[in-house]
């Protein structure tokens, strides 16, 4: 009997579902008046405001690459609380089997930095007496070089960001690439590249893929989501404020000119949108995307109110 050839999916790019929390607005949002933030950000009546932890996945026709881990689930419960994680299930492992994927099925990891939000999903969850062990047992994890760097030796002001141990974890996977250009070895050059941002933390690497819906940049911390598109909205947690309204007006100003895509991992409703410049001549971001479920051949999008 003839069977129907089975199509090679060429491209595809997923939002996943991380872990959630909560952080205080008035960190989140620096020095924008509560007034104005909580606009944005309805607050509980703990002051925090609701944070996404969204990882990407992209299979390109030959890997599976994943940006970011999200928060994850290896905080004792005393931290889980004191840092607002919301789900007590590894929501990360579950959104990947909801794909068809499995942990062992990660080639690749990219980190836009080591601060626990963004890279403690790739931990087992914590359990009373037991270390947290890494759940990606393949994978080569590439991490920026001034981003590990300050991992390894941070400043009193975010030595608390980073996880205990994960470089040891990391480093004896014999699977660590650091990188400080625009390709590594791990990725294609015509899919894959990198630009980098000092304002939040030094050596914040930020992945740009070649997408057939158009450029996507995964903005990680210079741009949690929306709200801080906007030029002078930062977080009280950025290293350089100043500087990195300077990074940031760069990246969206090329971002505009190629009509391309942001990729948010902190927006709670929004994984993308485009960006434009306002007709009062501010940077505003448009098209705003929910969900994320792009092939190379079609394009359902769930977009937000």
């Amino acid at each position: 009997s003839r069977t129907t050839p089975r199509r090679v999916l060429m491209f595809r790019i997923d939002s996943l579902t991380g872990n959630t929390q909560r952080l205080d607005g008035g960190a989140m949002y620096g020095n924008c008046p509560r007034a104005l933030w909580e606009t944005w950000s309805p607050p509980d009546d703990r002051h925090r405001i609701l944070l996404a932890c969204r990882p990407f996945l992209i299979r390109d026709g030959t890997r599976t690459v994943l940006l970011e881990a999200g928060i994850g689930t290896f905080f004792e419960p005393k931290l889980q609380d004191r840092f607002g994680v919301v789900e007590k299930e590894p929501l990360l492992l579950q959104s990947l089997a909801s794909l068809g994927v499995q942990p062992v099925d990660i080639d690749v990891i990219v980190l836009s930095h080591l601060h626990f939000d963004h890279v403690g999903g790739m931990l087992t969850s914590w359990q009373e007496n037991q270390q947290p062990e890494l759940v990606f047992p393949k994978a080569t994890v590439v991490v920026g070089k001034k981003a590990w760097e300050r991992a390894l030796h941070p400043h009193a002001r975010d030595r608390a960001s980073f996880i205990p141990r994960l470089h040891e974890l990391l480093q004896a996977t014999g699977k660590l690439e650091l990188v400080e250009g625009p390709h590594c070895s791990a990725l294609p050059e015509n899919i894959y590249e990198f630009c980098y941002s000092d304002g939040h933390t030094p050596g914040l690497t930020m992945t740009r893929v070649r997408c057939p819906r158009g450029p996507l940049t995964f903005v990680g911390d210079l741009i949690p989501g929306m709200p801080w598109v906007h030029l002078p909205i930062t977080m009280g947690y950025d290293r350089y404020p100043e500087l990195l309204i300077e990074e940031k007006k760069s990246l969206l100003d090329r971002v505009i000119a190629e009509n391309g895509w942001l990729l948010y991992t902190h927006d709670p409703h929004a994984c993308a949108s485009r960006v434009r410049l306002s007709e009062k001549g501010k940077y505003e971001a448009y098209e705003a995307i929910a969900t994320m479920r792009w092939t190379d051949s079609d394009n359902p999008i769930e977009r937000t109110q």
